[in-house]
């Protein structure tokens, strides 16, 4: 049977490069292993330097090139894009270029097990309905990150995202049920529901269907709106032997800029999806 073929998205801004680093280097063994598998053939990972002018171009290029140097078939290349395009319309312009079998959204602060891709490609070729995987993630603390969501209402949202954490602790059980705690438990999980943009494993047909990420989200709800749209076309699937490390946190901790931006897509979200209370 012939080996699949992946391509990789990493969309980076003003960018930690000792995380970065280390996250090119599990992304380079995961797909090595995912190789000696027979899962896996060739593979193109880009790089999209969102950021101010070209701080880091030179640097993310080294960086590319020493991650990917000895892993065979793997096409590695860093792009500017001018200017900050936003997350989703980053990530399109690889996604446009490839042909793939299979495309790794993926962020920039995310640490991949080796054999996080082996295992992904894996359920994907078991599953043929599945036209995107959720991986089981963990912080840079250890603790349980519950990446799939069930649609928010507008009082999930601003618990999650904007109440102390005295008041969420109050609201433990609707925000338990808003990260699907239950259902995303220990078992894999096949159904509808929302994705987060860390790390998104797609069938590349399916999202080049889907037209990929609506570029109207600047930042934040691009993830579920292309969850939602990917769903039209199939079954997405929370898979725990699908394994990471994820160093990022949520728009209430980086500041009003983010939070505007986090208001601004969640808006445009509810008028494209519906409005609902809880």
């Amino acid at each position: 049977m012939r080996a699949s073929s992946l391509s990789v998205s990493i969309v980076s801004f003003d960018p930690d490069l000792a995380l970065l680093a280390a996250a090119l280097s599990s992304l380079a063994a995961s797909i090595r292993q995912a190789q000696a598998g027979g899962q896996l053939g060739d593979a193109s990972v880009t790089v999209l330097d969102n950021g101010p002018q070209d701080r880091f171009f030179l640097r993310l290029k080294e960086l590319a090139g020493c991650a990917f140097a000895d892993v065979p078939g793997v096409r590695a290349a860093v792009l500017a894009t001018g200017a900050n395009l936003g997350y989703g319309a980053a990530n399109n312009i690889s996604i446009r270029a490839s042909e793939a079998d299979y495309h790794l959204v993926l962020n920039p602060d995310v640490i991949l097990a080796g054999d996080a891709i082996a295992e992904a490609m894996r359920y994907m070729e078991s599953h043929r309905e599945t036209v995107l995987l959720s991986p089981l993630a963990t912080g840079s603390d250890g603790e349980r990150q519950y990446l799939c969501k069930h649609p928010p209402g507008l009082w999930t949202l601003f618990l999650r995202g904007f109440a102390p954490a005295f008041v969420r602790r109050h609201f433990g059980r609707p925000l338990r049920q808003y990260e699907m705690r239950a259902e995303t438990g220990d078992g894999d999980y096949a159904g509808h529901f929302l994705a987060s943009g860390c790390f998104m494993f797609m069938r590349g047909d399916a999202l080049r269907a889907s037209g990929g990420f609506n570029p109207a989200y600047f930042m934040y709800f691009e993830d579920y709106d292309l969850s939602l749209r990917l769903a039209r076309q199939g079954t997405l699937a929370f898979v725990p032997e699908v394994k990471i490390v994820h160093h990022g946190g949520g728009a209430a901790t980086k500041g009003w800029r983010h939070r505007l931006w986090f208001l601004r897509s969640a808006l445009r979200f509810f008028n494209s999806h519906g409005w609902r209370l809880v």
